[in-house]
């Protein structure tokens, strides 16, 4: 039995990249963009919640439009994918949607000083949007960069099962996951530690950190 083969794009390096990313999403447009959460649309939906019911809508609407924006990005990444659904066609998606995120948050970084909060966090939701669309898979199991809440339990549970049950693939699951929250993790404390200098160009940071899975990509397919 031939030993399946996994892609780039759902390799621990790939995808840490893409948490790193994430990380500091949420950690620009909450610092600098009116406390709202470009991935973390629990939070937003919290935040909108308890606004409303403290019946001050006009400060609810901050979390709302990243919401929506979140939507659309997915609905955008979503008519790509079945545009380009094919095999012979993936990398190429993947390309554009990581491509599609650095002109986004470039865009943010030069135009945000001039334009309203609510819209800067917007774009940066369509990227964050975008991304989680279509990378959900790490190691040919389930994978999400942009909410660690999933991936918390998932460490928990593979470390019981690897240190009290000595599963060797439960041991292995638990650096993956451990890797990834550790790398969303120091892409929001970069971010963190940078915005007292760079203000609204920090997204630059993300953009940055993206070009690093654009080129694994671009190097895996020249050397097929």
């Amino acid at each position: 039995m031939m030993k399946q083969i996994t892609p780039i794009h759902e390799k621990l390096l790939f995808s840490s990249f893409l948490a790193a990313a994430a990380g500091g999403f949420d950690a620009y447009t909450y610092l600098v963009h009116g406390e709202v959460f470009a991935g973390l649309q629990t939070g937003n939906l919290i935040l909108l919640g308890t606004h409303i019911g403290q019946l001050s809508f006009s400060t609810a609407l901050h979390y709302l439009v990243p919401l929506l924006s979140f939507m659309l990005g997915t609905i955008l990444a979503h008519y790509l994918q079945n545009r380009l659904p094919e095999s012979d066609t993936l990398v190429r998606r993947k390309q554009l949607i990581i491509t599609f995120e650095i002109i986004l948050l470039l865009l943010v970084a030069f135009i945000s000083p001039v334009i309203p909060d609510m819209l800067a966090s917007a774009l940066v939701s369509i990227a964050a949007a975008a991304q989680l669309q279509e990378f959900r898979r790490l190691n040919n199991g389930p994978f999400a960069s942009l909410m660690m809440t999933g991936n918390i339990r998932t460490l928990a549970e593979s470390l019981f099962e690897g240190i009290v049950r000595h599963d060797t693939v439960a041991r292995t699951k638990a650096v993956e996951i451990g890797t990834i929250i550790s790398s969303f993790t120091v892409g929001a404390a970069v971010t963190g530690a940078v915005v007292p200098y760079l203000a609204e160009k920090t997204i630059v940071l993300s953009a940055i950190i993206l070009l690093m899975p654009l080129f694994l990509l671009t190097y895996s397919t020249k050397n097929k």
